[in-house]
């Protein structure tokens, strides 16, 4: 009885091992062990440092389910479909390249009819394409074409919903089914889903649109833009407020956020979870249910605290002062607080937004956006990963990303978008290669060429030659960093012939002008080197002045090195910018009767700026200078640098005969010293008084409608002067590498 027992005994222990084994799994769906799946669940996720992290919300909160108020994949399938009937369409498929080929990128905009309403946005946005470089008055010659139908708010409960657009655009001859047409739009649907539906069949037309769905987007055809106010200005806005060499930008807050908050609804369940990382201290969210016309109906227990906190800090003090901006989506993807965001921080230098919003497609698709923000999903609020926070920002434009599909072999990089100064100012037609951009000598590892082109403006009356020229000449080739000579010969009347030109170890090349002053600024292809010393033919320089104010630029090729200067002030009693010849401890402009720069600026002037603003140059005296200052500024966010001088520098051009360059020939006395006090131009003695006042008043003008055409003033004002080392010092001049330039 006893060993029966024991095997009984022996054969269920067995049994029990055996079912531990291999039915363990089993095992746990039995109710026995579901509280320690309850347990299990409730103590996810289970970090390592959990008691070093913060508790913001309950886990059932977190684990709730979806926003009932969004719409289902369904009802955003037939929507979607309802909007993009050519939901296949790419570049190779519904784009026209060979309306491209003959005339280039040229960019059409529809006749406005009399009756037809405009809201203030698209109406900048077809001043903006009309004062481009790409516009073009003539259908045929177009590329691209644009609406002249508002179509930026398609809410049928909008003031501004233009109705029966289906059927105005069927009637237009060039429509063809939307192929090659571009179509703005910031808002569409409408309450209380918010869906993408246009309220017209956009065709094969390019969709730039604010608030793209992921799933919406056709990648390489349509073009996501962020959403912008009415106020938005057509040109230029302030500065931002960090700079390059601020990384990481140590601010007061971490994090900011205030906005409305919405009660019932799409796009409610985000917001009213930005109170959980509120914490009075380093992150600030604050959120307003004072809004709507019956946000009283529907207010929380939190509303009438949140209220009271919303006003107790300035919104602007908030984002100045503040190393991160949250961008939560509104009752669409979109949100104002992204551009708001890039205001503040992307004008000039460092810092950024993070971006909150389920299936949304960030603007400026040339941009690295896993670098330059922190993309999180609405539902994964309190999980967004953080990087490290050095991104910088460069918009893209319009134009330049439907250019770079035109022309894929000589598209833009992506480092070249996201490296200062940004995919917009480095053209392909230029270069392909980095090493040919003086921006890049440092990320490359290389360095400028060793050799210059001197590029001479000559306007010498009745066929001749002045002395000054000859002087000039034969000072130039002496360098030992010269490489060629180039004479632009700016006379109606031709050149003297080749043996009454001076005798040089270099080549001298003489180039027949078209009779406007900004041919002083065409990219020739005789200019083959990197450096280009620009000069008039009344300038006079030695040769120690050439060698040491190119060692200069060499170290600075993304700048204008030059002698004679210039500069600007804001004038607060006519309200307008001056602009002065005084001597001062400011400079501003270096005038390129003198100076060295990078003969990419040439491709950068002739192609790049508005052909509005060449003709306003070659229609004001002398504005030539100021535009080239003005460009290289705007690129490099710079100012231009001042070298030394041997003795007062003064330029007398003598009286023009059979020139077209108008005022580009009257008598002036420009006096440029770097050791003697200067006097407005105004107030030049002598026969050339008038003629002087004239020329400075042009100069305010110019100065004035550039600003107004860039929408701000680019100059960057300097009180540097670099002198050789030892320049005037009480030691041997054996010691001095220049010691010409102290002669007088």
């Amino acid at each position: 009885m006893q060993t029966r027992k024991k095997y009984i005994f022996l054969t269920f222990f067995a049994s029990w091992l055996l079912l531990f084994f291999f039915g363990r799994d089993q095992l746990r769906h039995f109710t026995f062990f579901s509280g320690r799946k309850a347990e299990a669940r409730r103590n996810w996720p289970h970090w390592t440092d959990r008691s070093l992290l913060k508790s913001f919300a309950d886990p059932e909160e977190l684990q709730s389910d979806e926003d009932p108020s969004l719409p289902s994949p369904r009802e955003r399938r037939v929507a979607w479909l309802s909007v993009y009937k050519n939901s296949r369409c790419r570049m190779e498929t519904c784009f026209n390249f060979s309306r491209c080929e003959k005339h280039g990128f040229k960019v059409f905009t529809y006749p406005r009819e009399r009756d037809q309403p405009l809201s203030e946005s698209y109406g900048k946005i077809l001043a903006s394409i009309e004062r481009s470089r790409y516009y073009t008055p003539n259908p045929e010659e177009a590329c691209l074409f644009i609406l002249s139908i508002d179509t930026l708010d398609r809410d049928h409960l909008s003031s501004q919903y233009v109705h029966n657009v289906n059927e105005k655009i069927r009637g237009f001859p060039l429509w063809n089914g939307g192929r090659n047409h571009l179509i703005f739009n910031l808002y569409s649907g409408t309450w209380p889903n918010y869906t993408e539906d246009l309220g017209f069949d956009i065709g094969q037309a390019i969709l730039a649109k604010a608030s793209f769905y992921t799933e919406s987007f056709r990648p390489g055809f349509d073009i996501s833009i962020p959403l912008f106010p009415k106020d938005h200005p057509q040109r230029g806005g302030e500065k931002g407020w960090l700079y390059q060499d601020s990384v990481p930008p140590k601010k007061k807050y971490l994090l900011v956020f205030k906005g409305k908050r919405y009660l019932t609804g799409i796009g409610s369940s985000t917001r009213n979870a930005l109170h959980h990382i509120h914490n009075g201290k380093d992150i600030i969210s604050l959120t307003t249910c004072k809004h709507g016309k019956d946000w009283e109906k529907h207010k929380d227990t939190r509303c009438d605290k949140d209220n009271v906190n919303y006003e107790k800090f300035n919104y602007q003090e908030l984002l100045h002062n503040s190393t991160f901006c949250i961008v939560p989506r509104g009752r669409r993807l979109g949100s104002f607080r992204f551009l708001e965001a890039l205001q503040v921080w992307g004008g000039q230098g460092d810092g950024g937004p993070p971006s909150l919003g389920s299936g949304s497609s960030v603007p400026a698709c040339a941009i690295d956006w896993g670098k330059a923000a922190v993309v999180g999903n609405e539902r994964l609020l309190l999980q967004v990963p953080w990087p490290d926070p050095a991104p910088r920002w460069h918009l893209s434009d319009l134009w330049q990303i439907i250019k770079d599909r035109l022309l894929p072999h000589r598209s833009r990089s992506r480092f070249l978008w996201n490296t200062l100064p940004g995919g917009l100012l480095a053209l392909p037609e230029f270069s392909t290669h980095l090493g040919d951009f003086p921006f890049y000598y440092l990320q490359h590892g290389s360095s400028p060429s060793e050799k210059f082109t001197a590029f001479i403006r000559a306007i010498s009356p009745a066929g001749s030659l002045s002395q000054p020229i000859l002087r000039l000449i034969q000072a130039i080739s002496g360098s030992q960093y010269c490489a060629q000579i180039l004479v632009l010969w700016s006379c109606e009347k031709p050149p003297p012939p080749s043996v009454k030109w001076p005798q040089t170890t270099v080549p001298l090349t003489i180039i027949q002008s078209r009779g406007k002053l900004s041919d002083r600024f065409f990219p020739y292809a005789a200019i083959q080197t990197d450096a280009v010393l620009s000069l008039d033919e009344h300038t006079s320089l030695s040769t120690s002045e050439v060698d040491f104010a190119f060692v200069v630029w060499r170290s600075f090729p993304e700048r204008i090195v030059g002698f004679p200067t210039q500069s600007h002030f804001w004038d607060p009693e006519q309200r307008r910018w001056g602009y002065t010849s005084k001597w001062t401890n400011e400079l501003s402009i270096v005038l390129t009767a003198a100076a060295f720069y990078h003969r990419y600026y040439h491709s950068l002037f002739t192609e790049y700026l508005p052909a509005g603003l060449r003709e306003l140059v070659d229609g004001l005296a002398a504005c030539e200078d100021i535009l080239m200052n003005v460009l290289v500024a705007a690129v490099t966010k710079l100012p231009p640098i001042k070298v030394t001088q041997r003795k007062q520098h003064k330029e007398s051009v003598s009286q023009q005969v059979g020139c077209r360059d108008g005022d580009a020939g009257t008598p002036l006395a420009r006096e440029r010293s770097p050791s003697s006090p200067r006097s407005p131009l105004a107030k030049v003695k002598g026969t050339t008084g008038a003629a002087g006042g004239r020329r400075f008043s042009q100069h305010q003008d110019c100065l004035n409608q550039l600003a107004d055409w860039f929408g701000y003033m680019p100059l960057v004002s300097s009180q540097l002067r670099l002198d050789p080392v030892l320049f005037k010092d009480q030691v041997s001049v054996l010691r001095k590498k220049y010691p010409r330039l102290e002669k007088p």
